[in-house]
């Protein structure tokens, strides 16, 4: 039996009467998009024969949505069972994730990234009776990954492979066609398990209703001016959060626009695709940001049609924020969530001071936001401390695990974020960093985030994390990973420590160590492992 923490009576009262929740289903949503424009195209990828280019209108992909659903109903499957989906960014991710909302199976969205440990933990734990792959992605074997899993996951009895070459698993095209009735699942179910975007340990589960997860996409395309004439490049992994829903493939369907598959987020794949679709929007992490800058003076294509460029997952440094517009001539709008709910983003209309050095405002007007000590009392307006909200779509609970609700969440239902916040007068957040992320230097405390600014600003670095190190006399001290521009003056440790200390940084927050790698430890969503950033530092003298 599974638990997992709702939102109480009188709160979903409250949100239903304020109109975020409006009882639609993701299966009839596409429904409506399909009859109001059937002939418009929703979604691209180049995964054809050779990389071509492949289409599908919002009628083909209601079609196969069904199709998909009676074939997955007729194997089985059905209301509240858990498909692990581990598809890289092609048309079927998007095909299949409809299929499972229309027949109240739950997709696990695991990464294309992840591997045994994760996909093991993900079946087994959820009881997966079903697993979706491709038979081969980035030169990795799939199928012999399937053999692997299948063995430890004892529920799971059928793998679904994408595509041709489906070895001794089965096919989606050999699914059947034949209809069947299906139930329609209720607004209030859970849609889907998202994956925690926490950087340490097996990533937890997070349930997403249809009314909570819709809303917020209705509340994202608002915010960012999605409409109909849309075209977002899906270029981070389609299953994690940012890209699904800020606002992400699902706000451009929701807004009857369209979506380009962008099978690698590099300047060179996602600059041609931009030129040749007319894309308008997209979202990156930062690491992908500072490549894109860096490539965009130089590249050939046409970028002119982008208007807005999303930027979150971590922290976005605010001499990088300062190039956006002049570089890639698009709005930059920042973003700050959580796969947990919470997303904050600068406006399209908020002056560029706003927008350059702060992480945004929540979506919704019932979000509610604490900032508060260690102890839990809330913090003066303008102090930083830790971050704990509710809200209409931020969870009450991860999916059956007690005890990390226990610490989790506060007894009324306040989210525990991790991070360290301070809100300004216009009730922008700006992040310090998380929690954990702080590094105390003898009883000094040090920000990672604000010594990683500084760093940004020299112009031989092309991007900086601060971590801490152990220290038998201080606790712990400071070290900073550097990357060096290739196009610019090299760069010494001496130097670094001599420009920092020179802007005038309390001489305790300068870096005990800088050391200059050629790229960072990256975690399955791509965001950067500070994790194993400090266990390399632990490992070395």
């Amino acid at each position: 039996m599974t638990t997992t923490p709702t939102w109480p009576a009188e709160f979903a009262e409250r949100y239903r009467a304020a109109g975020w929740w409006r009882g639609e289903t993701f299966g009839a949503m596409l429904r409506r998009r399909a009859l109001a424009h059937p002939d418009r195209i929703a979604v691209v990828d180049h995964a054809g024969p050779g990389g071509t280019r492949r289409t599908r209108t919002y009628a083909q992909l209601d079609r196969q949505a069904d199709r998909l659903a009676f074939g997955l109903a007729a194997r089985g499957i059905g209301p509240g069972d858990r498909v692990v989906l581990q598809l890289p960014n092609v048309a079927e991710f998007l095909e299949t994730v409809f299929a499972l909302f229309r027949i109240g199976a739950l997709p696990v969205f695991a990464l294309p990234a992840h591997r045994e440990t994760e996909i093991s933990y993900f079946c087994a734990f959820t009881d997966a009776v079903a697993y979706v792959i491709p038979a081969e992605h980035a030169g990795f074997d799939h199928l012999a990954l399937a053999h692997r899993v299948r063995a430890q996951a004892p529920a799971l009895r059928h793998v679904l492979v994408a595509g041709e070459n489906p070895g001794p698993f089965e096919s989606l095209a050999d699914l059947p066609t034949e209809p069947v009735p299906l139930t329609e699942p209720r607004p209030s179910d859970t849609a889907f398990l998202q994956l925690s975007g926490g950087s340490t340990g097996v990533p937890k589960l997070i349930p997403r209703t249809h009314d909570d997860y819709l809303y917020s996409l209705r509340g994202s395309n608002e915010i960012c001016a999605v409409t109909e004439d849309a075209v977002y490049l899906c270029a981070l992994p389609a299953a994690h959060n940012f890209p699904l829903s800020s606002p992400g493939s699902l706000g451009a369907l929701y807004a009857g626009g369209r979506v380009v598959m962008c099978p690698q987020p590099t300047p060179d794949v996602a600059f041609r695709l931009i030129q040749d679709e007319a894309v308008t929007i997209t979202g990156l992490l930062p690491p992908l940001a500072l490549l894109w800058l860096d490539a965009a003076p130089r590249t050939e294509h046409d970028l002119s049609s982008l208007r807005v460029l999303l930027v979150g997952g971590a922290r976005f440094s605010e001499e990088a924020a300062r190039r956006v517009r002049p570089t890639l001539g698009c709005a930059l709008q920042q973003v700050f969530g959580m796969a947990e709910g919470l997303v904050n983003y600068t406006r399209l209309d908020d002056d560029e001071e706003t927008v350059v050095t702060t992480q945004g405002r929540p979506i919704s007007p019932d979000d509610e936001i604490r900032i508060v000590d260690d102890q839990d009392h809330d913090l003066p307006p303008g102090s930083t401390g830790h971050l704990l909200t509710r809200g209409p779509y931020t969870i009450r609970g991860y999916w059956n695990a007690p005890e990390h609700n226990a610490r989790s969440f506060t007894e009324d239902g306040f989210y525990r974020t991790g991070d360290l916040v301070r809100r300004t007068g216009s009730g922008h957040l700006v992040v310090e960093g998380r929690a954990k992320d702080q590094i105390n230097r003898g009883g000094e405390k040090i920000a990672a985030e604000e010594v990683e600014n500084h760093l940004l600003a020299h112009p031989s670095v092309h991007d900086a994390n601060v971590v801490a190190e152990p220290d038998p006399y201080l606790g712990e001290r400071s070290c900073a990973y550097v990357i060096p521009r290739h196009d610019a003056e090299p760069v010494g440790e001496a130097e670094l420590k001599r420009f920092v200390r020179e802007r005038g940084l309390a001489a305790y927050k300068v870096p005990d160590r800088v050391r200059l790698v050629d790229a960072f430890p990256t975690t399955g969503v791509g965001k950067i492992s500070k994790k194993d950033l400090r266990a390399h530092g632990a490992d070395r003298p």
